[in-house]
């Protein structure tokens, strides 16, 4: 789920088609605020997935990560039954949480006073709650965690749940990430820092990695989820394999609580750990799908970091961000971006960087720009790195 679509047929389109979810902000009048825009869901309807008495003991970061779970089940054809439950888990991260319930909640603290608090407060807010939904919906009883790294929250989470399965503590686990910190205190926090775009007038175009205009990130909302499956068990029912997920690195810059290291080293690092894993080489790699924020110093770092970690090889690699047309969504931004990667690879196309014109003299890959692009993916990589220095890379392989 994501600003280009409500499930995975519509994100598949538009991603390929390179549409825009970006617009002015409508949750609420953004008048005043440093940023007016953001990658929205105004079409969602959570009644249209849960009774009205289910959804209010959720906040809606809460609801996008246990709706696209039970959705990645189902397309799994995974059932869970009492043979096999205590062998199937939930891991699904989130970088902040229940903002809109924090801030709904402190109001009517303060204008009624604490006997007015509702006790679905705290487990309608809390991150773990969303692998503690899934677990209790679906009777996965199995490892139940959830992962906090801001921004890389969902590809850490991906990761380590596939080392669950690796160590033998699960057969299937049930990973990604959700966010929805679209509110007053996100963009102003966000926004005061300077960190978002400040590009209103043509909301469509703010988010532009790589691009001279760049001038900060666009917020967006969403969850991506993944089924993870050890190979053997997956081919023993029949399962349909989208792809390997075959490296995972992680690494830390220990440089700035905000701010990339400007040469790149964590994310290089990271990006030769994860492909170490995968048994990959620097000319294996075909696509890579980017963090690529659109903030001025975070794009310049990791085209850094690609040269550093690919060396040669960095000329011919296909790369490109997504965050483009969905904006950044956090938390849940490797979820999604991992569902995109897979799809990249599943139908042999690299999704574009749309609003990509002028490059940055210092931004001088092959980002795919502003149309999708035919070609072989046999491997591709995913990143995503948080604030203070935490880095994440997913490798993924072709199934044959």
């Amino acid at each position: 789920m994501s600003p280009v679509g409500l499930d995975l047929t519509e994100n598949r389109r538009n991603i390929f088609a390179g549409v825009s979810g970006i617009s002015r902000i409508s949750s609420f009048d953004p008048e005043g605020f440093s940023c007016q825009v953001a990658g929205e869901m105004p079409d969602f309807d959570v009644e249209n997935y849960m009774s009205a008495k289910q959804a209010r003991k959720m906040d809606r970061f809460m609801q996008l990560g246990f709706i696209t779970s039970l959705a990645a089940l189902k397309d799994s054809g995974l059932e869970i039954n009492d043979s096999n439950s205590a062998r199937v888990g939930v891991y699904v991260g989130s970088g902040i949480g229940g903002l809109k319930t924090i801030e709904i909640t402190t109001n009517i603290y303060e204008a009624k006073g604490p006997r007015r608090v509702s006790p679905f407060f705290v487990p309608s807010a809390i991150i773990n709650m969303i692998s503690g939904n899934v677990s209790i919906a679906t009777g996965a009883c199995g490892p139940n965690l959830s992962m906090v790294t801001a921004c890389t929250s969902g590809t850490h989470s991906i990761g380590e749940a596939s080392r669950l399965i690796e160590y033998g503590d699960a057969d299937v686990m049930i990973a990604g990430g959700a966010e929805a910190a679209i509110t007053h205190t996100g963009i102003a926090g966000f926004g005061n820092s300077k960190a978002l775009s400040t590009r209103d007038v043509a909301p469509d175009k703010a988010s532009c990695p790589w691009d001279e205009a760049r001038d900060g990130f666009v917020m967006g909302e969403g969850a991506g989820i993944l089924v993870l499956e050890e190979l053997e068990h997956a081919k023993a029912r029949g399962a349909r394999i989208y792809a390997e997920l075959s490296g995972f690195g992680m690494s830390a810059d220990a440089y700035h609580m905000t701010a990339p290291h400007p040469d790149g080293d964590g994310p290089a690092r990271c990006m030769a750990m994860a492909m170490k894993h995968a048994e990959l080489n620097a000319s294996d790699i075909d696509y890579i799908n980017a963090h690529g924020t659109s903030t001025p110093q975070g794009d310049i770092a990791e085209t850094k970091a690609v040269k550093k970690c690919l060396g040669d090889a960095a000329t011919s690699v296909v790369v490109s961000s997504t965050k483009s047309m969905i904006g950044h969504l956090l938390g849940a931004a490797g979820g999604v971006e991992a569902v995109y990667t897979v799809l990249a690879i599943k139908d042999q196309v690299a999704p574009p960087t749309i609003n990509l014109e002028t490059p940055s003299a210092e931004c001088d890959l092959d980002y795919v720009p502003n149309t999708a692009r035919e070609m072989r993916i046999d491997a591709a990589l995913s990143n995503s790195f948080g604030f203070g220095g935490t880095n994440g890379t997913l490798a993924f392989k072709a199934y044959v």
